[in-house]
C-alpha cells in the first residue's frame, strides 16, 4: 500500500478503513493517501519520611538491652497522591457524574478515576479519565506511522519491563502531515516545534504539562518528549474561540456518519478525542463517539482543564485503557485491560501489538 512500508496486511486493511484526520489546506478536504486521521510543567510531590524504629536503650543497672514497648510502624515511602477528583455537576439534569477507580492501585491508592457524562447539546455519552500525576509518570512511544522516522527504544509494543508498572495508555494526535506542529523525543527532532502549537510536554522525571509551545510551555533541559497537535482547544480554564468556530473542519478532516469512505462527506459530530491539564497537575482525558470540537472543550473544562488539546479523531485511532493485573506487582496484559468506553474500535490489546503504528502515551506507576 502506497506510503505504508512493513504493515501486515491486517494492520493494512485496518488503516484502510480509517479516514484521515488531516487539516484542511487550499482544497475543500486535503485527505492522506490512506484516509487516516491527522492528529505545568510541576513538582512531584516530596515524599513522606520513612520512620524508623527506636534504638534499643541500655540501662546501667543491668546493662540490658531493652526494645521499646510499642515500635512505631515504618510509614511507606512514596510520592504524596493528588485529591480525589470531585463528583462533576452535569450539562443537564440534578444527578452528579460520580468518579470509579480504575486499573492498578499505586502504593495502595487508586491512580486513575473513570465517568461518563453527555456532553451539553449530545446525544451519547462521553467518557472520561482523570489521571494522578503524582503517582503516575508518562512516556512517549512512537511510530512508524506516527511520527515515522525511528527506531525508537519506545514503541509497540509494550515490554514486559514496562508493562511491570502500567496503569493506563492513550492515542496520541494526528500524522504529522496534518498535525501543523512538531514531534520531538528521544533526542531526536522529527519534525520542528512551532509556536503557539498545542503542546503534550514530558519531562525527564515523567512530569507532564500541556499548553501554547512558546508561553505555556518551553524546550528546557528536562524535556525528554514534545507531541504537538494543531492549536490549544482549551485555554485560562475556558474553550478557546476557535473550538466554537463554524469552520470545523479546522480541528480535522472526519469520517461520515456510518462511513470512512473518501467520497462520502464528513460529519462534524464524531468520534473525537482530547487531553487537559488540571490546575493542580492532573490530566484529564475525554473520548466520545459524536463529540463537535466544542463539546470536546467543554467536556474538558469540566472535568478541570485549564489548558488542553485534541488528539485523534475517527473511529479506529481514540483508545484510553487501563489495566489492573491481578497481584500487585503483575504485568499489564490484553487480558487484564479495560476499555474506558466499551464502543471503541480499538482497546487494550492494541498498544501490545507489534504492527500498531501510531504514537501514544503510557501512565506508569512511579
Amino acid at each position: 500500500m502506497k506510503g505504508i512500508k512493513g504493515f501486515p496486511l491486517v494492520a493494512v486493511a485496518v488503516l484502510l478503513l480509517a479516514s484521515c484526520s488531516q487539516v484542511q489546506s487550499g482544497s475543500k478536504k486535503a485527505v492522506d493517501v490512506v484516509r487516516t486521521s491527522t492528529q505545568s510543567h510541576k513538582t512531584v510531590a516530596s515524599q513522606r519520611p520513612v520512620v524508623s524504629p527506636l534504638h534499643p536503650t541500655t540501662t546501667k543497672k543491668t546493662n540490658a538491652t531493652v526494645a521499646p514497648s510499642n515500635p512505631p510502624v515504618p510509614v511507606q515511602s512514596g510520592p504524596s497522591p493528588l485529591p480525589t477528583p470531585p463528583s462533576l455537576a452535569p450539562f443537564s439534569g440534578t444527578a452528579l457524574a460520580q468518579w470509579t477507580p480504575a486499573g492498578r492501585s499505586v502504593n495502595g491508592t487508586p491512580a486513575v478515576y473513570e465517568t461518563t457524562m453527555l456532553p451539553p447539546g449530545g446525544s451519547q455519552p462521553a467518557g472520561i479519565a482523570w489521571m494522578d500525576t503524582n503517582l503516575l509518570s508518562a512516556r512517549l512511544y512512537s511510530g512508524s506511522g506516527s511520527p515515522g522516522g525511528g527506531p525508537y527504544q519506545y514503541t509497540a509494543p509494550i515490554q514486559p519491563a514496562q508493562a511491570a508498572t502500567l496503569v493506563a495508555a492513550f492515542n496520541g494526535g494526528f500524522y504529522m502531515s496534518g498535525a501543523h506542529g512538531g514531534y520531538y523525543t528521544e533526542g531526536k527532532l522529527i519534525d520542528p516545534l512551532v509556536n503557539g502549537a498545542a503542546s503534550f510536554v514530558i519531562y525527564a522525571n515523567g512530569d507532564v504539562n500541556i499548553g501554547a509551545w512558546g508561553t505555556d510551555v518551553t524546550m528546557a533541559a528536562n524535556v525528554v518528549s514534545v507531541r504537538q497537535n494543531l492549536i490549544p482547544l482549551v485555554a485560562n480554564g475556558s474553550p478557546t474561540p476557535m473550538a466554537a468556530t463554524a469552520n470545523w473542519q479546522a480541528w480535522g478532516v472526519t469520517c461520515g456518519l456510518t462511513s470512512c469512505a473518501p467520497s462520502v462527506p464528513g460529519v462534524e459530530s464524531q468520534w473525537r478525542s482530547g487531553v487537559g491539564i488540571t490546575g493542580n497537575g492532573a490530566l484529564v482525558y475525554v473520548q466520545g463517539p459524536s463529540l463537535d470540537p466544542l463539546q470536546l472543550a467543554d467536556l474538558l473544562v469540566r472535568a478541570g482543564a485549564v489548558r488542553g488539546m485534541e488528539l485523534d479523531i475517527n473511529p479506529d485511532w481514540p483508545i484510553f485503557a487501563t489495566y489492573n493485573p491481578p497481584t500487585p506487582n503483575g504485568m499489564a496484559s490484553p487480558a487484564n485491560g479495560a476499555k474506558l468506553l466499551p464502543n471503541t474500535v480499538q482497546g487494550p490489546w492494541t498498544f501490545f501489538e507489534a504492527w500498531w503504528a501510531r504514537d501514544f502515551i503510557t501512565m506508569s506507576a512511579r
